[in-house]
């Protein structure tokens, strides 16, 4: 158990050390003002594997839903939230210096974020005001200084020691459970802490797309496509073949530099990592960047015409076979009962 003293070298620099009290972790909540994003029970997760008094910080306008969630959350002894009108869209300038002020104003060790497009944009700052290194999608927990971590795409595994003073952490979800929110109450408390300058950047709108099928970083079946479809149109098998089964579509990477989907579809190392119980590779070769996203799936079943792709050395289940005749029979076949 731990306090933070903290002062400043001769040149300057912010200098933290360790003295005895007790280790506190704050989880940065990720959520739409309606909506919890599910990152954060991962996140939650984590933290308690840290150990230590776990807190959330729940920050934005009109959070009120956000907030009674996670009073639920187990293992979460206090809510804080702070709402303030610069903090609307979430952007990551005014976001950071808050955050910098609370952990300051309770002393937390351990900042706790999803490693979400959210997280990776905030949490960097956050370590650059504190002066200490950031430590990137955690895949595991030894102790509260010790984590685990993939690098080279996910072809090595990383056993780190941190002795900063703070440690800023950002969570791999698909390697952490989700906390239950059992209906354990915790207490909230307001907190007051001004947004940073908001001269920099402003919040204008948001454009949400809409769409029947699950998100894709939470699905649990996903039905992905690379170059071997050769066209945007050709995405259309897989939209018919998710909808028979409640499936998300995912794409590779060179799928959406080709321009057949949107990037917000991107699986690997630079889209979204997703672990869902099935996960069905369609005219995908399999590079490398594509597999550190995905290789944590169930169960993996790759469709290619290539038997030497090496996506079918991951796969649980490989079909040799043309996606254009494959898909479509299994689309019809699923459709009947």
């Amino acid at each position: 158990m731990f306090s933070l003293v903290h002062f400043r070298n001769l040149q300057g620099r912010n200098i933290y050390t360790l003295g005895q009290h007790f280790q506190s972790t704050l989880v940065l909540a990720e959520h739409s003002n309606d909506i919890l994003n599910p990152v954060t029970l991962n996140a939650i997760t984590a933290a308690k594997k840290i150990g230590g008094n776990i807190s959330c910080l729940v920050a934005g306008v009109k959070c009120g839903p956000i907030v009674e969630q996670l009073l639920k959350a187990e293992g979460i002894s206090k809510v804080l939230v702070a709402e303030n009108a610069a903090l609307n869209g979430f952007l990551p300038e005014p976001l950071a210096p808050m955050i910098l002020a609370t952990q300051k104003q309770f002393g937390f060790t351990h900042i706790v974020a999803g490693a979400s497009a959210f997280g990776k944009s905030i949490l960097p700052r956050v370590a650059a005001l504190l002066d200490v290194s950031p430590i990137s999608e955690i895949t595991g927990v030894i102790d509260s200084e010790t984590f685990v971590r993939t690098i080279y795409a996910g072809n090595a595994i990383l056993t780190l020691k941190s002795k900063d003073g703070v440690k800023v952490i950002t969570v791999r979800p698909t390697s952490f459970e989700a906390t239950a929110l059992s209906g354990t109450q915790a207490t909230s408390e307001a907190v007051s802490p001004a947004a940073g300058p908001v001269d920099k950047s402003k919040f204008v709108s948001q454009e949400l797309s809409k769409s029947d099928r699950p998100e894709l970083a939470g699905a649990k079946v996903v039905v992905s496509g690379g170059r071997g479809l050769k066209s945007g149109e050709n995405f259309k098998l897989l939209y018919d073949l998710a909808d028979k089964m409640g499936a998300a579509v995912g794409a590779s990477r060179a799928a959406v530099d080709a321009g057949y989907v949107s990037n917000d579809l991107q699986v690997g190392q630079t889209g979204k990592i997703v672990a869902p119980d099935l996960y069905i590779a369609v005219g995908i070769s399999g590079a490398i960047q594509h597999l550190a996203g995905m290789k944590d799936s169930k169960t993996i079943v790759a469709i290619n015409k290539d038997a030497e792709a090496p996506i079918f050395q991951v796969a649980d289940i490989g079909l040799v076979a043309d996606l254009f005749q494959a898909v479509p029979e299994m689309t019809e076949k699923i459709g009947k009962k």
